[in-house]
């Protein structure tokens, strides 16, 4: 057997580790129970090995581990009480360590960056891997230094950038639908297709997480990162296989493409918050008045942004992305509308409806809706709607990035320069929103959002 991946979780007693990391970890080894992996967490917080072992192994219960993997990854874990902006304690850390080694930063961003400047002075075990959540930076110039930062540690190859949407079984479908089938794959282009909509509308208001999100916003939490990646994606041209350097490489190509609609970030951006109301069946505060909120932060809740892919492929499709919260419906999907037909043959009553094809993100399903003749009558067209639930991912999306990162594979993870486009592509926006050239709009918790949203605008 190989020896076992060390997996470093920096900031083990935070959220994200009991939340996302562990539980990511139990439904991998539901599904690989044969993986070796040794659990180290490290945090300020006092915690002995029985205590971190109890939070592995509660992790695990329920999550379909066998019981003898369980026990033996639970029984291997331990746990460091350090500072790791101590750079003795951080160098304490590292020794005894070897590799393959993975340091998961589950830290906010500018304790990571200060870990990182420290670890400059300290010398890493063989295959150190390094895998960041984001954000990657707050602008383009930091994610650029950022990027040199992290390459003075490792090779860019195992540098983890993690995006847990990456690791969501339906947007990894979308290779499949997009290049294995005859029906859709010479459709998927500016001569048939109009428009595509990604939104990722919640119902879910602030719910605590004021720390984080009143320094974000629905642009940076959702745009910037996620629904840049589904556009990428959704717009690549066709890999030559699945390896990594294919994949990242087209999806890159992609986005060095992609742009603000007409290059005019105040016709193409649009920004709200939500005011008091109803959400399902409960009350929500207005924003402001949420707990941990700045108001002079001047943080949007809901935002939409449209924008092109400028290559042969897609010049002319807005590509509208929209995220927001506290909505009246959860709408988390892709939506693709089709151009009109040609020609319909004159005594066939047109059907005023664009055939569509949607990609619903959760649940994983596809919908195709086109338009046929009617019951009843063969010369009316109706809508009708087929459809095809998607299967269950094998595990949740943290177990299938962090099987990339703890076997070196980084496909379904963010590259360097991929990270500073996303970052190019929306600061002209923030750069609008700051300067006030976009308005604030409101509208009331558990509504659809302002009126007139979703219109593109025509290009300068």
């Amino acid at each position: 057997m190989s020896d076992p991946t060390t997996l470093v979780i920096l900031g083990a007693s935070g959220d994200l580790t009991s939340r996302l990391l562990l539980p990511g970890l139990a439904s991998l080894l539901a599904v690989e129970p044969d993986r070796r992996v040794h659990v180290v967490g490290v945090d300020r917080a006092e915690l002995d090995d029985a205590g971190w072992r109890a939070k592995v192994t509660e992790a695990f219960t329920g999550a379909g581990v066998p019981e003898d993997a369980a026990a033996e990854v639970a029984a291997d874990a331990r746990y460091v009480q350090a500072d790791l902006l101590e750079q003795e304690q951080l160098a304490g850390l590292l020794d005894g360590l070897g590799g393959p080694l993975v340091l998961y930063f589950a830290l906010p961003p500018q304790v990571s960056q200060k870990v990182c400047g420290l670890l400059e002075r300290l010398e890493l075990p063989e295959d150190t891997r390094l895998a960041l959540e984001k954000p990657f930076g707050h602008e383009l110039e930091s994610a650029q230094e950022l990027n040199v930062q992290l390459l003075k540690l490792v090779p860019e190859d195992r540098i983890h950038r993690v995006d847990h949407f990456l690791g969501v079984n339906t947007i990894l479908n979308l290779i499949g639908i997009r290049f294995a089938n005859r029906l859709l794959q010479p459709m998927w282009s500016a001569e048939h297709i109009e428009r595509v909509v990604i939104s990722y509308d919640e119902t879910l208001a602030l719910e605590g997480r004021a720390g984080y999100y009143d320094g974000a916003g629905a642009l940076v939490d959702m745009i910037q990162s996620h629904l840049l990646q589904i556009l990428a994606f959704f717009a690549m041209e066709a890999p030559a296989s699945l390896d990594e350097v294919e994949v990242r490489s087209v999806k890159a190509q992609v986005l060095r493409a992609t742009r603000v609609w007409g290059e005019d970030p105040t016709t193409a951006s649009r920004r709200a918050r939500y005011t008091a109301g109803r959400s399902e069946d409960r009350d929500v505060p207005s924003y402001v008045d949420e707990e941990g909120v700045d108001p002079a932060n001047d943080t949007e809740t809901l935002a939409e942004v449209v924008l092109e892919v400028a290559n042969a492929r897609w010049a002319g499709v807005p590509f509208v992305l929209r995220s927001g919260k506290a909505l009246r419906e959860p709408a988390k999907q892709v939506v693709v509308t089709f151009r009109p037909p040609r020609h319909v043959p004159t005594g066939l009553k047109d059907c005023t409806e664009p055939d569509q094809l949607i990609l619903e993100l959760k649940p994983g399903a596809v919908d195709v809706v086109l338009s046929m003749n009617a019951e009843g009558d063969p010369f009316e067209l109706e809508q009708k709607v087929i459809r095809a639930e998607l299967g269950k991912s094998r595990m949740l999306p943290y177990g299938e990035v962090l099987a990339g990162i703890l076997d070196g594979d980084p496909l379904l993870s963010i590259r360097g320069d991929v990270a500073e486009d996303c970052w190019r592509i929306v600061d002209p926006v923030l750069a609008a929103w700051r300067a006030g050239s976009v308005p604030m709009q409101d509208y009331p918790a558990g509504s659809d959002g302002p009126d007139g949203w979703g219109v593109v605008p025509p290009r300068s």
